[in-house]
This record gives C-alpha cells, structure tokens and sequence, in this order.
C-alpha cells in the first residue's frame, strides 16, 4: 500500500512539472519571438519611416500567430493537469 501511494504522488508531481515545462516553454518561445520581431519592425521603421503603414500590417498579424502559439500551450496544459 505504501508503495502505491508513493507512486501516485511521483504521477501527480510529473504531471505538475510537465505542465509546468509546458507552460514556460509556450509562454517564453513566443515572448522572446514577438520582441524579436517588434524590434526587427521598429529597426526598419527607423531605417525607412514611410513604410511604417506596410511595416505595421504584417507585425500586427505575426504577433497575433505567435500569441496564438502560447494560446496553444496554455490549452495544453490544461488538458495535461485535467486528464
């Protein structure tokens, strides 16, 4: 009996820690790609300031598919903790 309880308690902490893992890895990846393109997008801006309105279209896009991303890994997560 003792060994089964001990064995419970490993599942529900590998369970934490991969949704744990998930999340940092599905929330960082996407943070560190949205600033990367921020940056990118106001380097060129900088660079050519009549194209801000070209420029800021497809930024805005990207950053919504990249937020999609940790969008994802947070429903992941969720199903990992719940099921």
């Amino acid at each position: 009996m003792p060994t089964e309880a001990a064995a419970a308690a490993v599942t529900g902490l590998d369970k934490n820690l991969f949704v744990a893992a998930t999340m940092i890895f599905g929330s960082a990846m996407p943070a560190f790609s949205i600033g990367w393109m921020a940056s990118k997008a106001m380097e060129s801006i900088g660079r050519n300031p009549e194209a801000a309105s070209k420029i800021l279209t497809p930024l805005v896009l990207s950053v919504a598919f990249a937020e999609a991303i940790a969008i994802y890994s947070l429903v992941i997560s969720l199903i990992i903790k719940f099921v």
